[in-house]
């Protein structure tokens, strides 16, 4: 259900920002505390992109390999 949830929430993330990429390019590039917009668009890609690859490949059974310590 998470996998969901992160997929739809990540696909309505990109879906509004691509549909007002005017606003969005004209707000970002004002200057001053406007500057913070970009970096906190990162940050929430970041991380609702990862939670969702992070559940799927969970739900798809594939996990990272365990490293053997010498």
């Amino acid at each position: 259900m998470q996998t969901i949830i992160f997929g739809v929430i990540s696909l309505a993330s990109y879906i509004i920002l691509f549909s007002n990429e005017g606003l969005v390019t004209d707000t970002y590039t004002k200057g001053g505390y406007y500057a913070a917009f970009p970096i906190v668009t990162a940050f929430w890609f970041s991380f609702i992109h990862g939670a969702f690859g992070s559940n799927l490949l969970t739900v798809l059974g594939l996990e990272a390999k365990k490293s053997k310590s010498k």
